[in-house]
Parts: structure tokens; C-alpha cells; sequence
């Protein structure tokens, strides 16, 4: 006689189950990340309270995000609650079901593509998962900063070209700081060494995307886009400081004023 193993989620855990089975006591549930064994889900650990219905709550087939409480390895019984997870982290999961979503389903266009056994993907996926141990960081880097982070792994060229191809689907989160810069200069040539000075600043390399427009004497609008908070505030900072050194430079003058961040998705 054998003894068929399973494996089990560690107490902590937040899962993602399905409603099986809904009683007077609870819940049993199916957890849809470990093979879809059975968990159990008690009536005191479903809200606060007293429940009068517990449909309305939980009901068959819906989906839950809950937290494992106790797991019996022995007997391969986990109990769960729905209560102890709080919205943060039912966020976290949702986000991290979804993307795992993504990756499986770019995964199967980029075997179609490639013409890829399952065992062939599988030994790339594996060479892959060495550098990238959540394989959605892979898409969202290539979308990000262009193939040339993977050109370097060990896979198919055309494999690398897929892959650059399935990340393009990929949203790529964007940050952008702005402000406004006064800036005067009261030589002859003014306007001219304003003009070079923002020129420069707008095509030096400071690692994010970088503009600048006039919004009319002496006023200019700057504005640094990038992937987050961290890279647009670094880039921002360095604009910021070599335009002011060109005009103090040439004996003008220079104010900056931040104005309100904004966060959204690169198109």
C-alpha cells in the first residue's frame, strides 16, 4: 500500500481556494495552488460575530483568498481562515494570481511560436528561473529595459525574440516629478545660453526620460518620466543641478518649485 504525498502550504500562508462544500459548521475548500487538496474553512474563522448565513460570506465555487492557520501533515489537513487576512495582503495574492495568469499564458505563445515540446520549455523555463526566480520579472524587465538583460541566459535566439515580443503586453509602471524652473540670464546672448543650457540637460543620459517646456518668461516646466520613485527623483536631482550650474555659470539666475508627482502606465 502506498501512500500518495501532497504537498502542503506552511501555517502563514495566504492561498487562493475554491468553495467546494458550504455546511453549518464552515467550509470545505479546495486550494487551487496544491493540486487542489481539500482544506477546511470554520465557521468562527469566515468574519467576526455572529453569522447568521454563511452564504453570505462564502458560496460554492467562488473564489477566496485566505490564510493557512494549521496544518496536520500527517493527515494532510489544513485549516484556514478568511477572517486574519487583511486587505493588503488580499491584494498582494490577487496580484500575484494574476501574474502568474500572465506568465502561463505567455509561456504557452512563446512554445507555439518556437514549436517547443513541453519538456523543451520546461528546460528553458528551469534556465530562466536561475537568474529570474519569478518568472513575470522576466516580461516586465525586457518590456522595461530591452532584451539585452536576457541576451546573455542560455537560450534559442528565437526564444529571446518571443520573449522580447510576449513582454511588449506587458504594462510598464511609470512614474514622472515635475516642476517649474525660472531661469534669467541677462547677457546679450541670454536667451541663447538659456536655450543650449535646457538642450543639454534634456539629452544628457540621467537614466529616465527627460523634456522640458516653455511656459513663458521666465518660466519652464520640467519633467522627468520613470519606472519608479527612486530613478526619477535620481534623474530629476541631476537635470535640476547642471542646469542650474550652466546659468549661474553664465551670471544668471535660477529657481526651481516642485509640483505634484504623478504615477501611471508607460503606452
Amino acid at each position: 500500500m502506498t501512500t500518495e504525498m501532497h504537498e502542503l502550504p506552511e501555517e502563514g500562508d495566504i492561498v487562493i481556494a475554491t468553495i467546494k462544500e458550504v455546511t453549518s459548521h464552515g467550509a470545505y475548500v479546495t486550494l487551487d495552488e496544491y493540486g487542489g487538496i481539500t482544506g477546511f474553512l470554520h465557521i468562527s474563522e469566515i468574519a467576526t460575530g455572529w453569522i447568521r448565513n454563511i452564504e453570505r460570506y462564502v458560496k460554492p465555487k467562488q473564489k477566496a483568498v485566505l490564510k493557512v492557520i494549521r496544518v496536520n501533515r500527517t493527515r494532510v489537513e489544513v485549516d484556514l481562515s478568511l477572517k486574519q487576512v487583511g486587505g493588503a495582503e488580499k491584494k498582494e495574492k490577487l496580484m500575484e494570481a494574476k501574474k502568474d495568469e500572465k506568465v502561463k499564458a505567455f509561456l504557452e505563445l512563446i512554445k507555439e511560436k518556437c514549436k517547443l515540446s513541453d519538456d523543451q520549455l520546461k528546460k528553458y523555463v528551469d534556465v530562466l528561473s536561475e537568474r529570474y526566480p519569478v518568472l513575470y520579472d522576466v516580461f516586465e524587465i525586457v518590456g522595461t529595459k530591452g532584451i539585452k538583460v536576457i541576451e546573455d541566459i542560455n537560450l534559442p535566439q528565437e526564444m529571446i525574440t518571443a520573449i522580447e515580443e510576449v513582454s511588449s503586453k506587458i504594462p510598464i509602471p511609470s512614474v514622472e516629478v515635475r516642476g517649474i524652473m525660472e531661469i534669467t540670464c541677462g547677457k546679450p546672448n541670454g536667451i541663447e545660453i538659456i536655450k543650449e543650457t535646457l538642450i543639454n540637460a534634456e539629452e544628457s543620459k540621467s537614466g529616465a526620460d527627460t523634456s522640458i517646456t516653455y511656459i513663458g518668461a521666465p518660466k519652464y516646466r520640467l519633467m522627468v518620466n520613470a519606472e519608479n520613485f527612486k530613478v526619477a527623483e535620481k534623474a530629476l536631482n541631476a537635470v535640476v543641478q547642471k542646469i542650474q550650474e550652466g546659468i549661474e555659470k553664465n551670471g544668471g539666475t535660477f529657481k526651481f518649485v516642485r509640483e505634484e508627482s504623478k504615477k501611471g502606465v508607460k503606452t
